[in-house]
């Protein structure tokens, strides 16, 4: 078993997915949330982000390829659904739907399926990674170590979210407005970096 293989898939999931980044997102995604509603958000969210990475690992590339969708596409459609988000974000549209829906209940507010679990979890970069990771190697046995380290980048982003909450009170309201604010900018930036890495890999643009 070669070691530094799988040393250099841990290191390219979790640059990929960014745990460590993602868990003031996640604050800003959650706000005004029990520290029980997080942990449901959070582990709700890595179960369809570990599944939704084993399926492509296994057969995403033959998904994509069947119904004739390529990586590049994939990773454009990301783009623009993340970049709804960050508007949202940025001019707390969120907020104010939530106050006009009477959320005081998480039920009707849980970005744990989007945007949490996709795009920003299992965004087309970590899903790309695995099918790429997948290929790496033949046998089962390289199949279920890659899935273990996909695995244990996720305990570490789960570990990031159940801290949010202590990190939220620590920030206070008016912290948790600027932080909100700084990540729409980032998100909006990386949605926008998502649509141009497709479109350069569409091979439309040198």
């Amino acid at each position: 078993m070669d070691l530094s293989l799988y040393i250099t898939a841990f290191v390219t999931l979790f640059v990929v997915i960014d745990p460590v980044g993602l868990a003031p997102v996640f604050i800003a995604l959650t706000p005004g949330m029990t520290a029980a509603q997080r942990r449901r958000i959070g582990a709700r969210a890595l179960l369809i982000t570990a599944v939704l990475m084993l399926i492509f690992g296994l057969a995403g590339e033959s998904i994509l390829g069947a119904i004739g969708i390529s990586i590049s596409a994939f990773r454009i459609a990301g783009g623009l659904l993340l970049f709804l988000t960050a508007l949202d974000m940025l001019f707390e549209r969120r907020t104010e739907r939530r106050e006009n829906q009477g959320e005081g209940d998480p039920l009707h507010h849980d970005p744990s399926v989007f945007p949490l679990a996709m795009p920003l979890l299992a965004g087309p970069g970590a899903l790309a990674s695995m099918i790429l990771l997948m290929g790496e190697a033949p046998g089962i046995g390289h199949m279920l170590m890659v899935n273990l380290v996909m695995l244990s980048v996720l305990v570490i982003a789960m570990a990031l979210f159940v801290i949010a909450t202590p990190l939220a009170h620590a920030l206070g309201r008016t912290g948790v407005m600027v932080v909100t604010r700084l990540l729409g900018m980032l998100l909006a930036a990386l949605s926008v970096q998502f649509v141009i890495d497709g479109l350069k890999g569409s091979g439309l643009f040198p």
